[in-house]
């Protein structure tokens, strides 16, 4: 090893110590600045909520002056979900099972909105179609177990509530359209 080998590796082991110091005096100025930033932030916040309270962005909050309900204070992971779909009346996310039995009870009151009978066919050719879709699906959820409609006997008993409906409204405008009688008291002296 040579004299000149040494100096070489002296100068390499010196600049080595001077870019450790060098990026300790840096770390130290990140953090010296980190720190100022973090004294800082709660007069930022305070700053930012004092202008909005000056524009007026508070001043139409649900629940202001109220105390909070308490299904936003339990502890629900999906606490933001349910509250979008009260918010929005969201309905129809359901499993499609679910649905369809929602839907099978409703079918009748449906029908009964119905004035033609090809809609009420189609409402039920579309009903029952959704059924044999759900089945195919392997989606897991609750099976379904709603059953196909009969075309043939739903539109009877369309047909049936109808003119039930009918008579009822033929006589209550009859009832509506005939005066009273007026009964007469005899009076004895």
């Amino acid at each position: 090893m040579t004299r000149d080998d040494s100096r070489q590796r002296t100068m390499r082991y010196r600049s080595g110590e001077q870019a450790r110091s060098n990026s300790q005096a840096e770390q130290s100025a990140y953090e010296a600045a980190r720190e100022r930033r973090l004294e800082a932030q709660p007069l930022w916040i305070d700053q930012q909520i004092r202008s909005a309270m000056e524009r007026g962005e508070f001043d139409d909050l649900p629940y202001a002056g109220k105390p909070l309900p308490d299904r936003l204070l339990r502890d629900d992971p999906d606490w933001w979900v349910k509250q979008l779909i009260e918010r929005e009346q969201v309905s129809g996310v359901l499993p499609p099972a679910l649905q369809l039995r929602k839907d099978d009870e409703a079918l009748d009151e449906l029908l009964d909105t119905i004035s033609s009978e090809r809609r009420v066919r189609e409402e039920i050719a579309s009903f029952n179609a959704r059924v044999i879709e759900a089945r195919r699906q392997l989606l897991g959820g609750p099976p379904v177990v709603t059953l196909l409609r009969d075309v043939e006997a739903e539109v009877a008993g369309w047909r049936e509530r109808a003119e039930t409906r009918r008579i009822a409204a033929q006589r209550r405008d009859h009832a509506a359209s005939t005066p009273p009688r007026r009964r007469r008291w005899l009076r004895r002296s």
